[in-house]
């Protein structure tokens, strides 16, 4: 399919536009010339009518009508377009002047079939038009005059169109003459100008061109941009920085990845090469097989969990929602966790109820990602609190634990992924649970419920709340 130029169509656009207009206004032009010339025509056709018949009404008979020919054909003397025609009341011809132009066998019958009585007013809307044997409109009226000796006499008067329709059709070939040139002047001038109005459009594109993604922070200029492109210009700019922000957290993302998992590919490696630098015993093989299961275990979940995120951000990614009391579903977290609080000497408590549409599976997930993070920084002898309430417009649900405040710059940044508040527990032992990953999945999660995640610290202890939209 060949590529339309916007610079030819809004050209054509404007020939044509001016093409309609000349057509408009020549059309209108034309017939209002074509009118007026008839009217003066008309007229003159009028007006010599009733000379003639003034005229002849002043002689006596029909051969004084002979006689004083020359004085009747007097009006129509000098014009070699108009002729007359003086009859008897037997249709005999008593005067005839200048008919060879427009004569033929139906000469003026048309006007014959309109004739005048004497004592009828002649006026313009008494003149016909009829055509002669060559096809050139005539027009003419046909008026009675009553001779002195009571001999009624018909007068026609004629006028051959022929200069008149040459006029009109000179006029209209210099119409379309003139109407084609102006086409083509327009869009020759649209052309040139649409092309001077869209090099700002180019310069962008060029400007764009230039963009690779060692160079996504180069902005596209904005101030010398019109101002019908200006919000363009932002648009493409705004593009650019949201895909330098997305480089910038991909190529994060991946260092972050490689090296999270290093760490624990490391100690399998140098584990397994201490182990075999000399003989050991069975004891040592089984703890160094413990300690490897552990670290490939540790690798296990973080592989898991960038394959959820990865999925969960393509848009097929499906969910299955269901109503269920988040109350119970919390006890059941809880009571899941038991074992591991134990072992920490932490106590979880949970309150409230409350109904919300999620899917369950999912929310198990993200809430048992925010107990484990509270868990590792919760201190012995302490509580964790997982609570529901609920509002008029939202179900939320609180994980609460205990310990030193985060700081307020830092509660939207923890949801990054491998983003870690506390650098000095990136190579703890029990960090590979989450590797940096859990919050960024609470936070997936919540995304896909459309829904939302935050985090509220203070000296009394670290807040997570998960939103939830009423059912």
């Amino acid at each position: 399919m060949a590529v339309r130029s916007l610079t030819v169509t809004l050209a054509l656009s404007f020939a044509g536009t001016t093409l309609a207009v000349f057509a408009l206004v020549g059309s209108t032009l034309y017939f209002t010339l074509d009118r007026e010339v008839k009217r003066q025509d008309d007229l003159d056709i009028v007006l010599i009518s009733r000379h003639t018949r003034r005229l002849a009404e002043e002689l006596h008979s029909a051969q004084d009508v002979r006689e004083h020919a020359e004085r009747l054909t007097s009006q129509v003397l000098g014009h070699a377009a108009l002729s007359m025609k003086v009859l008897d009341a037997g249709g005999a011809q008593l005067i005839e002047h200048n008919t060879r132009s427009i004569a033929d066998a139906g000469f003026a019958q048309a006007a014959l079939a309109r004739r005048l009585g004497s004592a009828q007013r002649i006026t313009e809307g008494d003149v016909v038009e009829w055509h002669n044997a060559r096809g050139v409109p005539v027009r003419g009226l046909a008026t009675q005059a009553a001779l002195t000796d009571g001999t009624p006499v018909t007068i026609i008067i004629a006028r051959d169109m022929t200069d008149r329709w040459l006029l009109l059709d000179r006029y209209r070939e210099r119409l379309y003459v003139y109407g084609f040139a102006g086409m083509l002047l327009a869009f020759l001038m649209s052309w040139l100008l649409v092309r001077e109005s869209l090099r700002p459009l180019r310069e962008m594109a060029a400007r764009a061109a230039t963009v690779t993604v060692d160079r996504l922070d180069t902005p596209i200029e904005i101030e010398r941009a019109p101002s019908e492109l200006q919000a363009l210009a932002k648009s493409l700019n705004a593009m650019l920085n949201r895909l330098y922000g997305g480089f910038e957290r991909m190529s994060q993302y991946t260092a972050d990845l490689a090296h999270d998992m290093r760490t624990p590919l490391g100690n399998l490696r140098g584990a397994t090469e201490v182990a075999l630098s000399r003989a050991r015993s069975t004891a040592e093989y089984e703890a160094l097989l413990e300690s490897n299961l552990e670290e490939c275990e540790r690798l296990s979940r973080m592989i898991e969990s960038v394959i959820f995120l990865a999925r969960a951000e393509h848009p097929q990614f499906m969910t299955t929602l269901a109503e269920f009391d988040a109350g119970e579903a919390l006890a059941q977290i809880a009571d899941y966790f038991e074992g591991l609080a134990d072992d920490a000497g932490v106590h979880i408590r949970v309150e409230g109820r409350g109904r919300l549409r999620a899917d369950k599976v999912l929310f198990r997930r993200a809430v048992g990602n925010l107990l484990a993070n509270a868990l590792r920084y919760t201190a012995r002898g302490r509580e964790i609190t997982l609570s529901v309430s609920e509002t008029r417009a939202a179900v939320e649900v609180t994980v609460s634990n205990p310990g030193p405040p985060i700081d307020a710059a830092l509660l939207e940044r923890i949801f990054d992924r491998f983003y870690r508040a506390d650098a000095s527990r990136h190579n703890e032992p029990h960090a590979g649970a989450s590797a940096g990953l859990g919050l960024a999945i609470v936070r997936t999660i919540m995304t896909l419920h459309g829904g939302s995640a935050r985090a509220e610290s203070d000296a009394t202890g670290t807040r997570f709340i998960l939103t939830f939209a009423r059912l």
